[in-house]
């Protein structure tokens, strides 16, 4: 994104930032360990691993609007190894994808 000229002041556009953790409902406990990554246009922009409290807090800042890719690697523990979301970045600064998994089961929101 470019930024705009108003009033002779330039502004640069705001930025989006991503975060995302991960919870084990099946054991009552975060998902720690788990590589997270964000793809756009077919590339990896960011990577992550979720901490000892299953949160990425900050997989990407600076993103501008469109669409993106996110990918959790949960692993062979799990009957969905690979979770692969489409998300679309708006005009909003701040996305937080929350996953919640069991060993045959995800579920995802979109969270503040």
């Amino acid at each position: 994104m470019r930024s705009i000229v108003i009033a002779g002041v330039r502004y640069r556009p705001r930025m989006a930032t991503l975060s995302t953790h991960i919870l084990d409902t099946a054991s009552g406990r975060p998902a720690r360990g788990v590589a997270v990554s964000l793809e756009k246009d077919g590339k990896v922009i960011a990577r992550g691993v979720t901490d000892p409290d299953g949160r990425v807090a900050q997989l990407a800042a600076s993103l501008t609007p469109g669409l993106y890719r996110l990918v959790f690697e949960l692993g062979a523990n799990n009957f969905f190894r690979r979770v692969a979301l489409d998300v679309e970045i708006g005009p909003d600064t701040k996305y937080h994808v929350p996953l919640l998994v069991t060993p045959f089961g995800v579920t995802t929101y979109r969270g503040s």
